[in-house]
């Protein structure tokens, strides 16, 4: 399988500073992307740190020889990965004053062939466009998804809920954190799309799928979804990450045409 990838991140209307973060070791075909909180500054740290520690230290251990590890040897570094960078963070917060409070929600793809691995922390998301069907394939770490499984609000309520942000699992909050892996399978044509809450409460699922349907690169699709992010409101910063798998590459003369050139 071939995998093209394109990142894109913007401030958003409202905020005056960017606290999210993205990293793409397109070599070791990894992928991250983080939404920072916390006091002044200190939420662009926690992300920022995240993600160039995800990036260099999976990256490192992939070229040493883990692109031929067994999903669940993956799983494992991943594992270790994270709570490496959830411990730099923490102690960062715990010894310096302008940083405390700082953390960071997080999603991370690694793509191996036919298979991909999906891990995140809070309410950073991963869908799957595939064919016709688009779907979201992580599960929020949030008090609003809990409430959602327990019952006690439909996901058409959820919508206008006020306590949306409100997430359950964030990286260096605590000393530990847990984070989630699932293993899929990858198909041709699949299209995942990685990105922070500054999208995903600005537009809803349909819109989201109709702009990743459409025609264009995957270049002019993100900065759709961010544009159209904006046009609802741009209250957040808004990142995402674009991965489209292939089984075989373009032919060169379509691909320049797709590219203008």
């Amino acid at each position: 399988m071939i995998f093209e990838y394109f990142a894109q991140t913007d401030t958003g209307l409202i905020r005056e500073n960017n606290e999210d973060s993205v990293a793409l070791d397109t070599d070791n075909q990894v992928l991250v992307l983080a939404d920072g909180m916390g006091g002044y500054n200190a939420g662009e740290v926690a992300s920022a740190m995240a993600t160039t520690f995800i990036k260099a230290e999976l990256g490192r251990w992939l070229a040493e020889g883990g692109h031929e590890a067994s999903g669940r040897e993956l799983k494992r570094a991943m594992e270790i990965c994270i709570d490496n960078a959830n411990r730099s963070i923490f102690n960062a917060a715990n010894s310096n004053a302008q940083y405390t409070g700082m953390g960071t929600t997080l999603v991370m793809g690694v793509f191996q062939g036919v298979r991909c691995l999906i891990g995140h922390v809070g309410d950073s998301r991963c869908y799957r466009l595939r064919g016709d069907s688009f779907q979201q394939i992580t599960r929020d770490h949030s008090l609003l998804q809990e409430q959602i499984d327990a019952g006690l609000i439909s996901p058409e309520q959820a919508q206008y809920a006020t306590h949306k942000n409100l997430v359950t699992r964030a990286l260096g909050v605590e000393d530990t954190v847990l984070l989630e892996v699932n293993e899929f399978r990858v198909e041709d044509s699949d299209l995942y799309l990685f990105c922070s809450d500054g999208l995903s409460d600005m537009l809803p699922d349909n819109r989201i799928a109709a702009i990743l349907v459409g025609a264009g690169t995957l270049q002019e699709k993100a900065n759709a979804l961010i544009d159209g992010a904006n046009s609802s409101g741009g209250r957040d910063n808004i990142s995402v990450i674009l991965a489209q798998a292939r089984a075989k590459p373009l032919r060169r003369g379509l691909l320049s045409r797709m590219l203008g050139q």
